[in-house]
C-alpha cells in the first residue's frame, strides 16, 4: 500500500481507501461486511470511509464493530453529515443543531472518540456557511473532529468555505467528488481550486459503479447481484448503461492486457495518477474484491497508454463542471 498526505495537512491516508455506501447493513451481512473489513486492513488500507445516512445509520454500526479491537491510532475514520437522519425538519442539512447531534450519534455507532476526517456530505444553501463552520470549528476544539472536509461541493462554494475555515481555523483538507476515466467533471474547476485552497480529493466510484470492471457487456443482460440489478443501485448506474459507453469500456481491454493490468487496475491507478487525488474510495461485497482492487496502489501509467485510452473513450466521457450539483 502506497499513502498520501490530505491536503496540506499532516494525515497520511491510504492511496486506496474502503468505503461502506450500498454495502454494509444493505447488500452484504454483517459477517461478510467484517470479512471485507478484515481484507483491507491486511491489505495495508488504514482508510475507512462511512456516512451517517449509509443504510439508514446502521452502515457506521457496522464498520464500528468490524473495526472494534483494532489499534484506533492506525486506522482514519471518515464519515459525513447532511442528509436525513430522523424524522424532524432538524435531522438534516448543516445547521448547527443537526451537526453537533449528528456527531455525537456518529461517534456512538462508531464507538470512538474522535473521527479523523468530518465532511459536509453536500453544501447547504438554507443555512449560512458561518453557522456550519463555526459548529465544525467547535467539535474540532472538542476533539471530537480532527480534520474536516467536504463532498460534492463546486469550485466556488470549496473557495468560499476555505475562506471561513482559514478565518475560523478550522482545518479544511479534502473534497470527496465523483471521479472516474468515465466522469472527470471536476478537473475543469473543482480541482484548480482545490489546489489553490490546499484540499485534496478523496473520489468515490473510481470504477464507475463498476462498469469500468468490464463485467456489463452491451446488449447483454446484467449479471445477477450486480449493481445494475439492485433496487438502489441501478438509479446511480443507469447513465452509465447506454451501450456506447459499455462498447468503449469493452475498447480499453486490449490495452490493459497489453499493459498487464486488469480493468479495475487500470481505472483506479489512472485516477491515482491525478496529483490532487490522496485516495481512492472502493468498495466490495466480497473480500476478494477488496484484496484485488487494493493491489492497483502504487501502478504507474505511462502516459501513451493514458492517451490511448483517451481515444478510446473519446465521445464518452462527462466532463461539464455543472454537473457538480446540490440537491
Amino acid at each position: 500500500m502506497e499513502f498520501r498526505r490530505l491536503g496540506r495537512s499532516g494525515l497520511n491516508v491510504s492511496e486506496i481507501s474502503f468505503g461502506n455506501w450500498l454495502t454494509h447493513a444493505s447488500q452484504v451481512e454483517e459477517e461478510t461486511a467484517h470479512a471485507c473489513v478484515r481484507a483491507a486492513l491486511d491489505a495495508g488500507i488504514t482508510t475507512f470511509d462511512t456516512a451517517d445516512v449509509y443504510a439508514e445509520t446502521r452502515a457506521e454500526e457496522v464498520l464500528g464493530r468490524a473495526l472494534k479491537g483494532h489499534r484506533r491510532a492506525g486506522v482514519e475514520i471518515f464519515t459525513k453529515v447532511y442528509g436525513v437522519t430522523g424524522p424532524g425538519l432538524n435531522d438534516r442539512g448543516l445547521g448547527r443543531k443537526h451537526i453537533m447531534e449528528s456527531a455525537h450519534a456518529s461517534l456512538r455507532r462508531l464507538g470512538t472518540d474522535y473521527v479523523d476526517l468530518y465532511q459536509a456530505h453536500r453544501f447547504d444553501r438554507t443555512v449560512p456557511l458561518e453557522e456550519t463552520f463555526l459548529a465544525f470549528a467547535d467539535l474540532v476544539r472538542q476533539g471530537k473532529v480532527l480534520y474536516v472536509g467536504v463532498s460534492e461541493w463546486t469550485a466556488d462554494q470549496i473557495t468560499r468555505g476555505a475562506a471561513l475555515a482559514r478565518e475560523l481555523h478550522v482545518p479544511l483538507v479534502s473534497n470527496q467528488p465523483q471521479y472516474s476515466l468515465l466522469w472527470r467533471v471536476i478537473e475543469e474547476q473543482v480541482v484548480p481550486a482545490s489546489e489553490r485552497e490546499g484540499l485534496s480529493q478523496i473520489v468515490w466510484s473510481p470504477l464507475g459503479q463498476g462498469v469500468l470492471t468490464g463485467k456489463y457487456a452491451p446488449g447483454a443482460q446484467a449479471p445477477a447481484g450486480s449493481r445494475a440489478t439492485d433496487a438502489q443501485g441501478v438509479r446511480m448506474i443507469s447513465h452509465l448503461m447506454r451501450d456506447e459507453v459499455l462498447v468503449a469500456v469493452q475498447g480499453l481491454r486490449p490495452l490493459a492486457d497489453e499493459a498487464g493490468l486488469s480493468l479495475a487496475h487500470l481505472a483506479i491507478a489512472w485516477v491515482l495518477r491525478n496529483p490532487n487525488v490522496a485516495s481512492a474510495i472502493i468498495g466490495a461485497s466480497r473480500p476478494e474484491q477488496v484484496t484485488e482492487n487494493a493491489a492497483a496502489a502504487g501502478i504507474q501509467l505511462d502516459d501513451d497508454l493514458v492517451a490511448a485510452v483517451d481515444r478510446v473513450l473519446e465521445g464518452v466521457v462527462e466532463r461539464d463542471p455543472r454537473l457538480t450539483v446540490t440537491p
